[in-house]
């Protein structure tokens, strides 16, 4: 069976994030790729690959979902995103360290379009908080705790 690995959406992916992330694949030697349609500098790992895709809308995104693998992690803010690569068996973790789950993907999909309808009618809905010290840790929480499953064999993780 091959190795469950680590996809990151990193266009939008915070360089706090990446940076954990990158230490994680080393200390755990598991593969970590990072998809962007723009340039992005990596640490020198064999544990550590970046994939530029072309320009254009979720262009990105849909290469990370044909690639993925069933029960990889995939690390994205971007909502649809995560409903597909959960749909495809994947695990889909945000930055702020809230796993997504067949149970409350739906949810966050229906919130979201909701957002964008009120956006779209001229409501300033505002952006997201900034990445606080408590999400980066519950971030890196939830990956220690993945990365364990990866490492005693549990088959959920793989």
């Amino acid at each position: 069976m091959p190795q469950s690995q680590l996809w990151v959406d990193a266009d939008s992916c915070p360089r706090v994030i990446k940076d954990i992330l990158y230490r994680a694949a080393d200390r755990a030697q598991v593969q970590l790729t990072l998809v962007a349609n723009q340039p992005l500098s990596v640490p020198g790992s064999r544990f550590i690959r970046f994939v530029q895709v072309e320009s254009g809308f979720d262009v990105a995104d849909n290469y990370i979902v044909q690639e993925a693998g069933k029960s990889d992690l995939v690390i994205t803010a971007d909502i649809p995103l995560a409903a597909e690569v959960i749909e495809k068996g994947c695990l889909a973790l945000n930055p702020r360290g809230e796993l997504y789950t067949t149970e409350n993907i739906r949810q966050r999909l229906n919130m979201r379009d909701f957002m964008d309808t009120m956006r779209s009618s001229g409501l300033d809905t505002g952006g997201p908080p900034p990445l606080s010290q408590g999400d980066r840790q519950a971030f890196a929480n939830a990956l220690d705790r993945y990365l364990a499953r990866l490492t005693s064999g549990d088959p959920a993780a793989r």
